[in-house]
């Protein structure tokens, strides 16, 4: 699995490329959790290039939202495939996380 970063103005985007299943899915905890120990104030995750997430990687990102709430902060998803997309509906996580369409608009709320 590649995890690319980026800072858009005061935000970092994380964007993992490939599946995240119960392998790669620690690689994105760390990463996750490396910008959480720096309480970095917004956390994008941009998933435009995920395909496929298993239970084991809706696991890491909710760890990751309690994370960033704790001093405040604010994660979000961006660019859900429809296939991960499903799964947040499904579990009724699309309720808990700030889901948006476009890099663009997570940055504008």
């Amino acid at each position: 699995m590649e995890i690319n970063t980026k800072m858009i103005d005061s935000a970092v985007v994380i964007e993992p490329v490939g599946d995240i299943d119960l392998y790669s899915s620690v690689e994105v905890r760390k990463k996750v959790l490396s910008f959480i120990q720096k309480q970095i104030p917004i956390l994008l995750i941009d998933l435009g290039k995920v395909d496929y997430m298993d239970s084991s990687g809706v696991a890491t990102l909710v760890e990751g939202l309690q994370g960033v709430r704790k001093y405040g902060g604010r994660l979000a998803l961006v660019n859900l495939a429809t296939g991960v997309k499903a799964v947040f509906e499904l579990s009724r996580l699309d309720k808990v996380f700030d889901i948006f369409e476009s890099m663009e608009k997570a940055i504008a709320k």
